[in-house]
């Protein structure tokens, strides 16, 4: 539910949910306590509440027992004399705040209360005043109200008399104020309950999860990215603490990514400053020999001359190496792509590396299964760097006396497969998923022989993938190790 929504619901909520409740809780609360008052008058008739005739009210409630009188009257017209049933009369009367006053000829010849006096009693309606006993007269003596029914008949012995139920509006008020009472104190604490109920959803819904995504911000600023933002709802700030979430596992990822770049950077100019002291070194000492006078003779100088060039080969190739690496990471390799014949093209590549390979007592082989004519798309510069990459990496591992290097092309459908094979100590089977990896040196021992800086394959496989390629490695310890790439095959699209 959109947050929007809820807001919308928790108003009209708070405006119609009380008015609802008060009401139904005002008619059953009004409900029970005009039955109490009912069962308290003999009366009946709780609909005169609501029509705002309080008087009316009062007045049913008062019906019962002056229909008993005017009944008595026709039965036994002297009963006003007995006074053991006036006073029953009246005592039941009395619980309900009224009382009975009997006025034969002029004089009262019985009144139900002690609280009235004289002056009350002569104020009262005279005989004849309301017709038939059937009116009401509201009436105030010594700043007190009344409400008073009259029944007028004349007895036996031809007197005017009346018989008057009188209520005490005095006492009776208060009471009916107290029903308003309780009722507002009802309504107050319905109110309470709802603004608790409401408050209670909208802390659910818009105040917690507020409240752990403003924790999840103080984690970040404090550096802190290893937690999780658990947040179920499905409403704006729902998806707020989402989106935050996802935000929070990019930034660990970059950090660890960062963490792991600046590692391998380390490493990096770690293996480099090892595998450039090492040709420096031996450059440093064959110019001491030569300043010294030690290249006696025109073949140690050769001698001497040629191993400097070669450490300076070395020293150039680790820092194109270098370089290229550099352009990885910033995805600026300059590729130039052209269409090549690939069989002439590895030709070429076997007969250039044959003659420094044969120098280094190594064997190189070349098959090629493929038809003549077929043609890649490939940056040939770039190519050539994979395979000497490749192999240059074989002869670093080579531990036989007669070293052997085979190329193979095969055709594999729409590609062609190139494998470089080597008769190597071999790579042990749980590192050969890492060999592509930037910085992995199977062998981490960076002696002369075998030092690098650890990106040469991770170089190889760039350019393989940017060729729309793949390589793989296979090998055996002991035996050898076979690199597997293969690239597409060039196909001319025919239109009609």
């Amino acid at each position: 539910m959109k947050l929007r929504t809820k807001l919308i619901i928790a108003f009209f909520t708070i405006i119609l949910v009380p008015i609802f409740i008060v009401y139904i809780g005002m008619s059953m609360f009004t409900s029970f306590q005009l039955r109490t008052m009912v069962r308290g008058y003999e009366g009946s008739g709780t609909g005169e509440l609501f029509s705002g005739n309080a008087v009316q009210l009062i007045s049913s409630m008062t019906a019962e027992t002056l229909e008993e009188v005017k009944e008595l009257i026709r039965e036994d017209p002297a009963f006003f004399e007995d006074t053991k049933r006036l006073d029953m009369m009246n005592a039941d009367l009395r619980s309900a705040y009224s009382f009975l006053v009997v006025r034969t000829g002029g004089a009262f010849t019985y009144i139900g209360s002690d609280s009235v006096s004289g002056n009350f009693l002569e104020s009262l309606p005279a005989f004849g005043s309301i017709e038939d006993g059937q009116g009401v007269d509201y009436h105030t003596a010594e700043n007190r109200e009344y409400l008073i029914k009259q029944n007028d008949f004349v007895s036996d012995r031809g007197e005017s008399c009346s018989v008057f139920v009188v209520t005490a509006l005095y006492q009776l008020l208060p009471q009916v104020r107290s029903i308003f009472t309780e009722m507002g104190f009802m309504l107050v604490l319905l109110l309470v309950m709802v603004v608790l109920v409401l408050s209670m959803w909208i802390y659910r819904a818009i105040l917690r999860p507020l409240g752990k995504l403003q924790q999840a911000t103080r984690e970040i600023k404090d550096g802190n990215l290893d937690f999780e933002l658990d947040i179920t709802e499905q409403d704006e700030i729902g998806q707020l603490c989402l989106d935050f979430e996802e935000m929070r596992q990019r930034l660990k990822d970059t950090a660890e990514e960062k963490l792991q770049y600046d590692m391998e950077n380390k490493e990096l100019i770690s293996n480099i400053s090892h595998d450039l002291k090492t040709p420096i070194t031996a450059i440093k000492g064959y110019c001491e020999g030569i300043m010294d006078g030690v290249a006696s003779s025109p073949e140690r100088m050769e001698k001497y001359i040629r191993t400097i060039y070669n450490k300076a080969n070395d020293m150039d190739r680790l820092i194109d190496e270098l370089t290229f690496y550099s352009k990885i990471d910033t995805n600026k390799i300059p590729y130039v792509f052209t269409k090549l014949d690939i069989g002439s093209y590895f030709a070429d590549c076997v007969e250039e590396l044959t003659m420094e390979l044969e120098a280094k007592n190594i064997t190189l082989n070349y098959y090629n299964y493929v038809e003549p004519g077929t043609t890649i798309i490939a940056d040939t510069e770039q190519l050539k760097r994979v395979v000497n990459n490749i192999v240059g990496n074989s002869v670093k591992y080579l531990d036989k006396r007669r070293g052997l290097l085979m190329i193979r092309l095969k055709d594999v459908g729409d590609f062609v497969q190139i494998e470089i094979e080597d008769n190597g100590k071999g790579i042990a089977q749980k590192d050969l998923p890492s060999i592509f990896d930037r910085f992995y040196r199977a062998d981490s021992s960076r002696n002369s022989s075998q030092g690098g800086s650890g990106i040469g394959l991770s170089i190889v496989k760039k350019i393989v993938e940017d060729h729309g390629g793949k390589i793989w490695a296979t090998s055996k310890e002991g035996i050898g190790t076979v690199m597997h790439f293969v690239l597409r095959k060039y196909q001319e699209v025919l239109h009609e």
